[in-house]
């Protein structure tokens, strides 16, 4: 896969203007939405308001979509439109999806010229930063309040704190439609058939990569492209660990926000880990798909750190039979001060609808479509990946090992789920890679690591230039 790929820039790589957040009850929350907007949008034709067409929009128009092509496809879209348009009080309406791997770059003049579509996947590398159109969008809260195809309450079908991820100095402008749970994966049968314990501590790894090491095989490998994820493993055990006290620093570009202690202890046994010979050596030199083939397809190392989208991306270079699990990154120790299950989930690809558009109200209801029971469970069957729709995942995941322990971590954590926003919001992660590569590659110590990550933290922090966003 090219890097401007979904595998990519959903995840805490290369996005660099997905920031997402979801609630936490120890404080993880953001500012209240703004009211609704109401009436379909500020702009285009209306057309009267029904049960069957909650935001008016009027008869024989057309609604522009254009939606990011990446490892989700188009095609789920597609067939949302094709639904919407036989939808009772809809007549005549026509729906136009258009992907696009490059959205800033064809879209951005399209909202200097103010034509810009009216429902946009804001997603991949060359995503449109928040910054620069949070003013120009519709606030989305109604069709949260609309009744979804199936006549019940949109809002009441979705899981916990799905409004947070989009919610920017207080107006909700995107809803974020694909559920993406952070954890550890694995072969359960590599586990079963040699007798491992899944760990359930940071304490736990060094003796499972002792055990990993007399079959062969590494507790952990990395590819280049992918290094932060272990940033992302780090920082979210330590969320999970101190909750609010290690968060908010972080996400609020604190001076010695790294030097946290949790961060600090995380750090100093993974650089052990890595000093004992647990981590297969070489991965800044390795393209990501190919040393992840190297855990899924070879099996040279049990634990791989990634989003839930590592199924998908992975299912043709997986060995037979891997049964591939996954558990909610790890504590640092017993002591943790969130409730059990705390892990970090967060609703992914951002959906958008520019209040200059010609037909607001189309894109709105293209939405409500695509969170239809019908819709999200043909999402979830297709893509192996539950969107905020809750429900529409059965306890076999559809045959999906992954998806079943998806389904059980989520149900674990219930509204114990947080996101980190700070990385991805300033665009850090390109500075961040070298960095955790050098780590990686035992090049680096714990003092060196946390200087150098911090240094760029207080960079972005000193750039007026930069807009700062609070985050609570």
């Amino acid at each position: 896969m090219e890097l401007n790929d979904t595998s990519i820039s959903r995840r805490n790589l290369l996005r660099g203007a997905a920031a997402t957040a979801l609630l936490l009850p120890f404080g993880m929350s953001l500012a209240s939405c703004a009211a609704p907007g109401g009436g379909g949008g500020s702009a285009g034709p209306k057309g009267e308001v029904t049960a069957d067409n909650p935001f008016g929009v009027a008869a024989n128009t057309k609604v522009d979509a254009v939606i990011f092509n990446g490892g989700y496809g188009v095609d789920y879209v597609e067939n949302s439109a094709k639904l919407m348009e036989k939808s009772k009080g809809l007549e005549g309406v026509t729906v136009k999806v258009s992907p696009s791997t490059k959205i800033a770059t064809e879209l951005q003049p399209r909202f200097v010229g103010g034509n810009p579509p009216d429902l946009i996947d804001n997603s991949g590398a060359n995503s449109i930063g928040w910054n620069t159109i949070i003013d120009q969008l519709e606030d989305l809260t109604e069709v949260l309040d609309a009744e979804n195809l199936e006549g019940e309450k949109i809002r009441d079908t979705l899981f916990g704190g799905v409004e947070a991820p989009g919610t920017f100095d207080g107006k909700f402008v995107a809803l974020n439609y694909v559920m993406t749970v952070y954890g550890i994966w694995y072969s359960s049968s590599l586990f079963e058939q040699n007798g491992w314990d899944l760990p359930t501590s940071w304490q736990d790894l060094k003796a499972l990569g002792e055990s990993a090491k007399e079959q062969g095989k590494f507790l952990f490998l990395w590819g280049k492209e992918a290094a932060t994820y272990y940033q992302t493993m780090v920082v979210d055990s330590a969320v999970i660990q101190g909750g609010d006290d290690v968060r908010l620093p972080l996400e609020n570009l604190e001076e010695g926000c790294w030097s946290h202690p949790v961060i600090q202890d995380i750090l100093t046994i993974f650089h052990d880990l890595i000093a004992s010979g647990y981590v297969k050596p070489g991965g800044s030199g390795t393209q990501f798909t190919e040393a992840q083939a190297q855990w899924s397809s070879k099996q040279e190392a049990l634990l791989y750190p990634s989003g839930s989208w590592i199924e998908n991306e992975m299912k043709s270079q997986t060995a037979d039979g891997f049964a591939m699990m996954g558990i909610a990154e790890l504590p640092l120790d017993g002591s943790q001060t969130t409730p059990a299950g705390t892990m970090r989930a967060e609703a992914g690809e951002p959906f958008v609808v520019p209040s200059k558009a010609k037909n607001p109200a189309g894109g709105k209801e293209l939405l409500r479509t695509m969170l239809s029971k019908e819709s999200a469970t043909a999402f979830a069957k297709a893509k192996l990946a539950p969107t905020i729709v809750k429900d529409t995942v059965p306890a076999d995941g559809f045959g999906s090992t992954a998806l079943q322990s998806q389904g059980t971590l989520l149900a674990t954590a219930g509204d114990n789920v947080f996101t980190i926003k700070s990385f991805n919001l300033y665009g850090m992660n390109s500075d961040q890679l070298p960095i955790w590569n050098s780590f990686l590659d035992g090049k680096m110590d714990v003092a060196t690591i946390t200087k150098q990550l911090q240094d760029l933290t207080d960079k972005v922090r000193n750039d007026d230039s930069v807009n700062k966003i609070e985050i609570k």
